[in-house]
């Protein structure tokens, strides 16, 4: 490495020149002042993370889970993380449904007598490198003093239970939410001054249901959802999702006017592409991050989850009984799962570009590869009871807790760490 500084307060020298002891005493101070000014500037960014080794997991129902001793390196190389493979994890899970009382009722699998409990023991192991293990003392330190909100459908809150769990190693969150409406939960870990928001939005944009009693959507393809828009403004990070309910009955509106449906059955309206609707949909979702004046967090986009239906669609029978991953040459992403990703990703790009503007940061949790891979993770039948006089479907959407979902805050935590390094590297680089 060349010290740029050295060379030019010393000069280009060449072995006939001669200096005087005076000027190599001041080269060597001068170098010795710029070593130490900036491996000081690097311990004073790293301190929040390093401080971490310090704690220790409290006891739990898990006495072989522990915290890792060190902080897990993190380099900038380069490597896709989304690209891999599932492999056995015997330390898992980190929680059962006995320790955490986060999780939802219908994806309380084993409450609900799942036979099997293999599918909670595997991770996700990238094809180039490795990824740790969320560590929930990580997490809420580089959390510390911020807000993160999860908004979307179903999958949405799926996520931040799933996370309400892992963290509770370290500390159970308080409910501070505004309303009482679970579909807009508010927790707070006070010991960290972090607060988690579920923003509940199946379509991300305007939508509403043509009556109570049908399952029709009129959804307006280009109008914020103010129910989470105009609450959004004060997060650090904001997680968007959006696809299964994409898949149901639909009228597309756009600039108050009938564009097109989607099982329908309505008289003179034409059968819509259901592409063209999600397109607009999530640059519509993006627009409305972008146009917030007094936005400056980072917006992640959590791509489309598959659902594993087999033997029949979700209402005909469709389960999902297999009990193990599938390997990544065993299945492959194809149909409306292929495009809706793809759209998401063209989108993605268009409005980190947009972003970069405005100097606002757009991350994509790429998960859909790892997720098409897990047919074994959801709870099927084992989401309600058998004697419940209801007519209920076999669930292949949602997730199990414990279970695969729980990655997605591997994935989560790993990019706000790569984050942070790059930050801290921007930041030396201005010194």
């Amino acid at each position: 490495m060349k010290f740029l500084h050295f060379e030019l307060v010393c000069g280009n020298i060449t072995p006939k020149q001669t200096l005087s002891k005076v000027t190599i005493l001041t080269c060597i101070i001068l170098l010795i002042f710029t070593v130490t000014a900036t491996l000081s500037y690097s311990l004073f960014i790293y301190s929040p993370l390093l401080k971490i080794n310090k704690y220790k997991l409290p006891s739990t129902a898990f006495d072989d889970v522990k915290e890792p001793e060190s902080l897990p390196s993190t380099s900038v190389k380069k490597c896709d993380i989304f690209s891999g493979e599932w492999v056995p994890n015997p330390e898992a899970p980190y929680y059962t449904n006995t320790t955490c009382w986060a999780i939802h009722e219908h994806q309380n699998c084993m409450k609900h007598g799942r036979p099997d409990s293999q599918f909670m023991k595997w991770r996700w192991k990238p094809n180039e490198c490795d990824l740790p293990m969320f560590n929930p003392f990580q997490f809420l330190e580089i959390m510390r003093g911020k807000s993160m909100a999860f908004v979307g459908d179903s999958l949405a809150r799926n996520h931040m239970q799933s996370m309400i769990c892992l963290l509770s190693r370290v500390e159970w969150p308080i409910d501070v939410s505004n309303i009482n409406d679970s579909s807009f939960k508010r927790w707070k870990y006070s010991s960290y001054n972090f607060t988690m928001a579920n923003y509940w939005t199946p379509h991300l944009v305007r939508a509403k249901k043509v009556d109570s009693n049908s399952v029709l959507f009129n959804v307006y393809i280009d109008e914020f959802d103010e129910t989470w828009t105009t609450h959004i403004e004060e997060f650090d990070y904001v997680i968007i999702n959006g696809g299964q309910w994409f898949l149901g009955p639909i009228v597309f509106y756009e600039k108050q006017k009938v564009v097109g449906c989607q099982y329908c059955d309505l008289e003179d309206v034409a059968h819509s592409n259901l592409y063209h609707g999600y397109r607009k949909v999530f640059r519509t979702t993006f627009t409305s991050i972008t146009s917030l004046e007094s936005f400056k967090g980072t917006t992640f986009l959590r791509t489309f989850s598959p659902s594993h239906f087999e033997n029949g669609l979700w209402n005909k029978g469709g389960n999902c009984v297999r009990t193990k991953p599938f390997r990544s040459n065993e299945t492959r992403l194809e149909g409306y799962d292929l495009e809706l990703h793809k759209i998401q990703l063209e989108e993605f790009e268009v409005a980190k570009k947009e972003g970069m503007k405005k100097g606002l940061k757009f991350m994509l949790l790429d998960t859909t590869q790892a997720m098409l891979l897990r047919p074994d993770g959801h709870p099927n039948r084992y989401g309600y009871w058998p004697n419940e006089n209801m007519t209920l479907y076999n669930d292949c959407v949602h997730w199990c807790l414990p279970g695969p979902i729980d990655s997605w805050s591997d994935f989560l935590l790993e990019m706000l760490k790569m984050e942070t390094v790059r930050s801290t590297s921007k930041n030396m680089l201005h010194l």
